[in-house]
């Protein structure tokens, strides 16, 4: 069937049809297509958003969460679910409660999974911050952290470890290494935050190791050989 020749328009006309276009597009866009970044963000449809993952007991659960993670096209443990939490003061670690996804998704200013795929980027951001990285750090300690003990049980921390330093540490190939071959059961909050000091002020050869200025010295005296 031959295609009908449309009519041209003039400029004026044809950018009159563009803008009429795109307002009518963002005004009808639902879950899964373009978000108007200009629409002020809503806490109704927030919350709405909210009790598409949670449960009766008004909490994101581990089922939950792997749904909620596959429709932001993230791996659950993808380090930049470490940030949301983080962003979202989750105090454990594959639960968001209500209170808490409220208050996180308001300060991100996203109301919907479109708004928070497009905060990705700015969440990973984050990381390169030294500072932020640092805050980062010391919440995982707590946030992973069974809540009836003091301490991070062994395999846990060097799952958070290998998550946080494992691409941009060079010594911590050898220092899992060592971990994987103490005896050591649990890792407590000073040895974890040392773990970070130790990871930026130390030399890869260790030339400017100091074993009795470092408090990591409890880890990892007398281990590591290079």
């Amino acid at each position: 069937m031959p295609v009908k020749k449309k009519r041209k328009s003039s400029g004026s006309e044809d950018a009159s049809i563009r803008k009429c276009k795109i307002s009518s597009y963002c005004r009808t866009q639902t879950s899964g297509r373009l978000v108007n970044p200009e629409d002020q963000f809503s806490s109704k449809k927030c919350l709405t958003w909210f009790y598409e993952y949670a449960g009766p007991d008004d909490v994101v659960g581990p089922e939950s969460m792997e749904k909620f993670c596959e429709d932001i096209g993230v791996e659950p443990e993808n380090i930049v679910m470490l940030v949301l939490a983080w962003k979202l003061e989750a105090t454990n670690m594959g639960f968001f409660t209500k209170e808490e996804w409220l208050k996180g998704m308001t300060s991100l200013h996203c109301d919907c999974t479109e708004r928070l795929q497009g905060k990705l980027d700015y969440m990973r951001s984050q990381l390169n911050d030294p500072a932020l990285f640092k805050s980062i750090y010391r919440y995982a300690f707590d946030f992973a952290r069974d809540k009836d003990q003091r301490s991070l049980d062994m395999d846990t921390a060097k799952s958070m470890l290998a998550l946080l330093l494992g691409r941009t540490w060079p010594l911590f190939p050898v220092f899992n290494q060592f971990l994987e071959q103490s005896k050591y059961k649990v890792m407590n909050k000073d040895q974890w935050y040392n773990v970070l000091e130790f990871s930026r002020t130390v030399n890869t050869d260790l030339s400017n190791y100091d074993e009795d200025g470092a408090g990591i010295k409890y880890l990892i005296k007398n281990t590591i050989k290079l």
